[in-house]
């Protein structure tokens, strides 16, 4: 069963045990009172998290002491845990989906997504380009901003991504 990195936890704040979270995915609406995620320290589970602050405490970890233990330690969520507790809107999709799909510009295979780049505001794909095209002289990978731009349509079933000026950008890579 694959996890996903999804927060690491920072420094105590106050005296009551609650901690700094630093977020690693799109969904703070999954830190839920109740929730359970595996971490580097074991199982955790959510007793309070103020969203407005990043500010979450865990059952077991009530005092500043006992908190402490858990500053640097990495939240965890399965594909299946994720799934049940985010909801998407129209046209979004988990990365988890998205890596491993073939890039497609008018019918020629560019590469496959091997990884997803947040840099700055902007996500952008990261392709390792197809065996043939880097035999011809292409890079052996490139990006391509995910956005409305380059991406056309994206096909779960088939794990195709249609894109447009991708090549260019490969070109000049």
């Amino acid at each position: 069963m694959s996890k996903f990195f999804i927060a690491q936890i920072g420094r105590t704040v106050g005296l009551m045990g609650d901690l700094k979270l630093h977020l690693h995915t799109d969904f703070p609406e999954q830190f839920k009172i109740g929730s359970r995620f595996d971490s580097d320290r074991g199982e955790l589970e959510v007793i309070s998290y103020n969203k407005d602050r990043d500010i979450i405490r865990f059952r077991g970890y009530e005092s500043m002491e006992s908190a402490k233990k858990l500053t640097n330690t990495k939240l965890y969520a399965s594909e299946e845990q994720t799934k049940e507790i985010c909801s998407l809107k129209d046209g979004e999709y988990f990365w988890f989906d998205i890596i491993g799909c073939k890039i497609i510009e008018n019918g020629e295979a560019l590469g496959i997504v091997k990884d997803i780049e947040r840099l700055a505001i902007n996500d952008f794909l990261q392709i390792d380009t197809a065996h043939e095209l880097i035999e011809n002289g292409m890079p052996k990978s490139f990006l391509i901003p995910y956005i409305t731009r380059y991406i056309l349509n994206v096909n779960l079933e088939t794990k195709e991504i249609e894109v447009c000026d991708a090549k260019s950008i490969l070109e000049n890579s």
